[in-house]
């Protein structure tokens, strides 16, 4: 198990099932991350650069890779053919509280309807209840954000009467609701 404050995947890990393949990224990818998230609802509902050009995909790339070597994140790549990213699925230690791991997920406008989040979400799940010490598997969700909310229903989520989560996002205050993987205390 990992400790609380630190999440240690495999160097290279790799998660398939429900039809999807989550993987890390590469270099290779900065143009299909762009096509990613560089979109209105991606801006509106995370707190990605935006735009999200070039420039901002290079340090995104580098942010993610530090984050992963020091154990802070896993961010992996949605595929369906273990190739073009048509997403991402991020793992971390919940802010609010260490005990629990936050799933966080972005599908590219063009690839949306699919339940391709939906699906990265169970799958990754599923990872962190085997491959963690967490006392949750949670998301945290902008209530105005339905298309959010129904991934989480259709992942295996409900929401929680937690006391809501203040962020600041690309200088905004946000209020997000806390959702946890049902069967999990």
């Amino acid at each position: 198990m990992d400790s609380p404050l630190t999440l240690t995947p495999p160097a290279h890990l790799r998660l398939e099932g429900e039809g999807v393949h989550l993987r890390e990224w590469s270099d290779d990818d900065r143009d299909a991350l762009i096509a990613v998230y560089e979109d209105p609802e991606i801006a509106r509902w995370t707190p990605v650069a935006s735009p999200f050009d070039t420039p901002a995909a290079l340090v995104y790339l580098a942010e993610a890779r530090e984050a992963r070597a020091q154990g802070r994140r896993v961010q992996l790549a949605i595929t369906t053919d273990g190739v073009l990213p048509r997403g991402e699925v991020l793992l971390f230690r919940n802010k609010a509280d260490e005990r629990d791991v936050e799933i966080a997920y972005g599908v590219g406008a063009a690839h949306r309807g699919r339940g391709l989040a939906s699906r990265a979400v169970r799958l990754l799940s599923a990872y962190a209840v085997r491959h963690t010490d967490a006392r949750r598997v949670v998301l945290c969700i902008e209530e105005a954000n339905a298309a959010s909310a129904a991934v989480a229903r259709a992942a295996g989520f409900t929401r929680t009467d937690d006391e809501p989560v203040l962020r600041t996002s690309r200088g905004r205050e946000i209020t997000l609701r806390t959702w946890s993987l049902i069967g999990i205390p």
